[in-house]
């Protein structure tokens, strides 16, 4: 299995996360982006964004990736074992940009945002699942950012900050 990554995507962190939850061996093919490679674009066109899973065929969006692995690697599943909860925590990943991207590249960006109110009514502790899909922009947010978060999201950040694939991710930020 191979993942076409960018150390500071978040994206391509929240699949790093989930192939580490699922303890499933990886190479790694990091690409610049401010230099995509024309590879790149044919693989996932019409921009050649990141992450791109090859696990025998090409599949790109991280969305996708992170279904695609509780689906082929059930065991350890992310997933909650009811349907209600696993559909719930899949609602909560189709709507990140709602919940907290748009506001989040916003602020990035200095445009005008709502990402400390979208911080304090964050959906956080459901699933490790939705969990994986939100922490990539926390950690951003927080250690790129400089954005002080709401106690109930730092605290539930310090929580997931004791498993070892988001520690590691932690690091990663720290060290761009």
């Amino acid at each position: 299995m191979k993942l076409i990554d960018a150390g500071r995507c978040p994206y391509c962190a929240r699949v790093r996360i989930a192939l580490q939850e699922k303890g499933l061996d990886y190479e790694t093919l990091e690409v610049d982006l401010a230099d995509r490679p024309a590879w790149l674009v044919e693989l996932n066109p019409p921009k050649g964004r990141v992450p791109v899973l090859d696990d025998g065929f090409t599949l790109p969006e991280s969305e996708v990736i992170m279904g695609y692995l509780e689906d082929r690697y059930p065991d350890p599943p992310l997933l909650p074992a009811d349907p209600g909860g696993r559909a719930e925590a899949r609602l909560l990943l189709h709507r990140f940009d709602e919940a907290l991207g748009d506001d989040y590249y916003a602020f990035r960006r200095g445009e005008p945002n709502a990402l400390a109110e979208k911080l304090e009514h964050l959906e956080v502790g459901q699933s490790l699942y939705a969990d994986i899909a939100y922490v990539p922009w926390v950690i951003r947010a927080r250690e790129m950012l400089g954005v002080t978060l709401p106690e109930r999201i730092e605290s539930w950040l310090e929580t997931l900050a004791q498993r070892p694939s988001v520690a590691r991710e932690i690091q990663v930020v720290r060290s761009q």
